[in-house]
């Protein structure tokens, strides 16, 4: 039987391996799996519904929502990979629900006191995949295996990063994009668009608008303002043209990732090198 730990009486040890290791500090919900050899250490919280895998290591200020799948030798909650980070430091992991954590992910914590790297609800992340310190990621994005994201990343919504994909720290991954497997990428990747290679704007996703049920109005105004923000070789002049033109709210995330990229600057390209727009 594992270590004492606080778990509600309506929690069976049946669903807790009998090699598992539970710190007294942890707080275990209802209807808990909790595999082979694996080690729950310090105050880790897990909601209710979630299947913890065989040697997996949760660690630290962990908080994990409702009906999450943390697989096979998956590490959430380790120290940052950071020369300068203080291990002393009080700081977590926040996991929201319904996430699919594959084999070997490994999730680190904040560097910031108090701060917490955060993932939303519905990720499906897959094998291999590595989230770095301070990571925010939304909701329902698809990291494919062996994606590694560096620090302070943000990450939108329903995204698609494809297999082996790596990405430079402080940089933000807009809502609807789509990198492809292998890319390296230093710069923001704009809501809505392609992204390939080292750098390389390929144009939007439309295929990813079409099945999100964007209108084709939406979808040609997003077009529209992409063209203009990101091909058209001019920002500064392209900014004055959209001034005083009231846009859909899908439009002003693109006009606002743009006039407000992170510290990296973000991807353009131009109406020669762009194939999908």
């Amino acid at each position: 039987m594992p270590l004492s730990c606080q778990i509600p009486s309506t929690v069976s040890f049946a669903n807790i391996h009998p090699t598992a290791v539970i710190d007294p500090s942890a707080n275990i919900g209802n209807d808990v799996h909790i595999g082979t050899y694996s080690v729950i250490d310090g105050p880790v919280q897990i909601a209710d519904g979630c299947y913890i895998d065989g040697h997996v290591s949760l660690r630290g200020n962990t908080k994990i929502g409702t009906g999450c799948k943390i697989g096979w030798g998956s590490v959430v909650g380790a120290d940052p990979q950071d020369l300068h980070f203080d291990p002393t430091i009080e700081s977590g992991v926040m996991i929201g629900s319904g996430n699919t954590l594959r084999e070997y992910v490994t999730i680190h914590r904040s560097t910031v006191a108090g701060g917490n790297t955060l993932i939303g609800e519905g990720n499906f992340l897959m094998t291999g995949v590595h989230l770095a310190h301070d990571v925010s990621m939304g909701n329902h994005n698809v990291i494919a295996n062996n994606v590694l994201l560096a620090g302070h990343i943000q990450v939108g919504d329903k995204t698609f990063l494809g297999g082996g994909a790596v990405f430079h720290q402080f940089i933000h991954i807009g809502n609807y994009s789509i990198v492809q497997g292998n890319s390296a990428i230093s710069q923001d990747v704009p809501p809505y668009c392609l992204a390939h290679g080292h750098n390389h704007l390929a144009g939007l996703n439309i295929v990813g608008l079409k099945r999100a049920a964007f209108s084709p109005e939406l979808r040609s105004e997003i077009k529209r303002v992409a063209r203009q923000l990101l091909f058209s070789g001019n920002l500064t002049t392209a900014l004055a043209k959209l001034d005083n033109t009231s846009w859909h709210p899908n439009t002003k995330i693109l006009i606002s990732a743009v006039t407000s990229p992170s510290r990296k600057g973000i991807l353009t390209g131009t109406a020669t090198t762009n194939t999908r727009l």
